[in-house]
């Protein structure tokens, strides 16, 4: 399931497809926990802790089964990727309460942007001019999506890109762990220390969720693994800048679910936005690939 081996595109685009859907059903879920429909909400930190148990739980379960060979993980690096990892997704999760699901997957897509910013001071990365003007077209969906005028800013919107922002500087640590270890093992390691931290957090916040909540709690959770393994999969069975892209369905499933369960049709500035993100992030994931094909 973790570790595939044959070259397959097509298999790896309908993986990469099944991801996004499991993504976007995440912040589907951490939406309904956020707000009063199940039950008196759920703290962010709370429902962040639910995603990493039942991810971790259903991953172990995985591992256990099928016994993949694990070497000496490099604990710092986990250590770091994982903290920004769940201090994004926190983030992202308290965001999706207020705004609508495309509002908020949409800023939050900026990750690789933000990523590729740091990788300057961090890791001594050089950005030409067409890199830095994919990040200039992407934060001008960003600053779209925030609706920067006195009668429609949203205040939530900041918590979405602030979430892109921690989660590019995890994208720093998963570059430095990439080729170092397994995937299923830094996917194991990553829900692991998750359940550590945010169980941590949860002490200050916690409250007994209702039955329904804890179903969504473990529903969440599972979709997580699910889309890790979905896009583990995908990213094996095809170079990383044909599947890449596709990675952008979570923002067609999150507004297809906004419509579904909340009743909330996009507006001008979400799709526009929306669209010019998008296209930042195609011009910068070509060039990246592009990069990648230079000898």
């Amino acid at each position: 399931m973790f570790l595939p081996k044959k070259h397959n595109p097509g298999l790896a685009v309908l993986l990469m497809i099944v991801a996004t859907a499991f993504i976007a059903a995440t912040t589907l879920f951490a939406k309904a926990l956020g707000g009063d429909t199940l039950g008196p909400p759920l703290h962010p930190f709370q429902i962040s802790h639910g995603r990493f148990v039942f991810a971790f739980i259903a991953i172990a379960s995985a591992v256990a089964a099928t016994r993949p060979q694990l070497t000496r993980p490099h604990w710092g690096l986990h250590f770091a990727r994982t903290f920004f990892g769940w201090g994004g997704v926190t983030l992202m999760f308290a965001s999706v309460a207020f705004i609508p699901l495309a509002d908020a997957t949409a800023i939050v897509f900026l990750n690789p942007v933000f990523g590729m910013i740091l990788a300057i001071p961090l890791l001594g990365e050089k950005v030409g001019r067409i890199r830095w003007s994919a990040a200039a077209i992407a934060l001008a969906g960003a600053m779209l999506l925030l609706r920067p005028t006195p009668e429609s800013f949203q205040v939530a919107s900041l918590l979405a890109l602030s979430a892109a922002v921690i989660m590019g500087v995890e994208i720093i640590f998963i570059k430095k762990l990439s080729g170092r270890e397994a995937p299923i093992q830094v996917l194991l390691i990553n829900n692991f220390l998750g359940v550590l931290i945010a169980s941590v957090a949860v002490l200050a916040v916690w409250q007994m969720p209702t039955a329904a909540q804890w179903a969504v709690l473990i529903a969440l959770g599972i979709c997580m693994a699910l889309a890790q393994a979905c896009f583990v999969n995908a990213m094996a069975r095809a170079d990383a800048s044909f599947v890449a892209p596709f990675s952008y369905g979570t923002l067609i499933f999150a507004t297809l679910y906004d419509i579904a369960f909340f009743a909330q049709i996009p507006d001008w500035i979400t799709l526009t936005g929306a669209g010019i993100i998008l296209s930042g992030g195609l011009l910068l994931a070509w060039r990246e690939a592009r990069l990648r094909q230079l000898p």
